[in-house]
């Protein structure tokens, strides 16, 4: 079943593959959560829901009757974002030859990305998912002034330090707003080196900026075991309808954070 509908669109692949790729280059612009998160899938568009599974998993056997306790399950919301494409500029891209304009394209797809990106940091409330900033387990630190003296390095290196004495091992990754990013760019006085620069070299280059958090910042260790992104339909654009003559389009998703670990993240606050 074509449920992207694309078959059903007035041209051809070439605009579909036009269209494709700006999608993909425009949210790799300002995409940031899936960027350090290991992903689970696609797993299918079909694909509703998926569980998230606790450390305190097991099995359970009682009265001839065997459930799982420490499982919870979780919705795959659909995220989207429309744009439209005016009837008269593909005619004369297909007549003419005129190169098409995609700039509602990649402003849809970015503004899908910072969707994507606000339900992994923030969940949301009402579908009952998790995000970095509030799953249940997680650690708050106080975030002292970071754009002075090396209260920065002090911190997040704290707070690794923290991960490290409960036995949570592997990546460690930082992301924060635009707001403290831009105030570590400034020369460490006594090293010659960027404060960046020292925060990047003992993260292993893991330090990321999204526009989702202004004034916050938190350190995960992202690896599978603690937290994934589950993918249904990864990002996608289909076909809507012809209205008044212009084509109607719409980006999709299908996607889901999974904490399964909420101890191997760290909020600084």
């Amino acid at each position: 079943m074509d449920y992207l509908a694309r078959t059903t669109a007035p041209f051809g692949d070439d605009l579909w593959e036009q269209i494709d790729s700006t999608v993909v280059e425009a949210a790799k612009k300002c995409i940031v959560g899936r960027r350090f998160l290991p992903l689970y899938g696609p797993l299918g568009a079909g694909i509703q829901g998926v569980n998230v599974d606790a450390q305190t998993k097991e099995e359970e056997f009682e009265d001839d009757f065997v459930r799982t306790t420490g499982r919870k399950f979780v919705e795959l919301p659909q995220l989207y974002a429309d744009f439209m494409i005016l009837w008269r500029d593909l005619e004369a891209s297909q007549r003419m030859g005129t190169p098409i304009d995609l700039s509602a394209v990649s402003r849809a797809a970015q503004a899908l990305a910072k969707a994507e990106d606000k339900m992994i940091f923030f969940g949301n409330k009402a579908l009952g998912l998790e995000g970095l900033l509030n799953a249940q387990g997680i650690t708050t630190m106080k975030r002292e002034d970071w754009g002075t003296g090396e209260n920065a390095f002090s911190n997040i290196a704290a707070a690794a330090a923290l991960l490290d004495e409960k036995g949570i091992i592997g990546r460690y990754s930082l992301a924060m707003g635009p707001d403290l990013y831009y105030q570590l760019q400034r020369i460490q006085p006594g090293t010659g080196m960027m404060e960046i620069d020292r925060i990047r070299e003992l993260l292993g280059g893991r330090v990321f900026k999204s526009n989702t958090l202004a004034g916050k910042a938190l350190l995960v260790c992202s690896e599978a075991q603690y937290m994934d992104l589950a993918v249904g339909q990864d990002m996608a654009a289909s076909y809507l309808e012809l209205v008044d003559l212009n084509h109607h389009f719409r980006i999709l998703e299908t996607v889901a954070l999974r904490v399964k670990n909420g101890e191997a993240i760290v909020v600084f606050e």
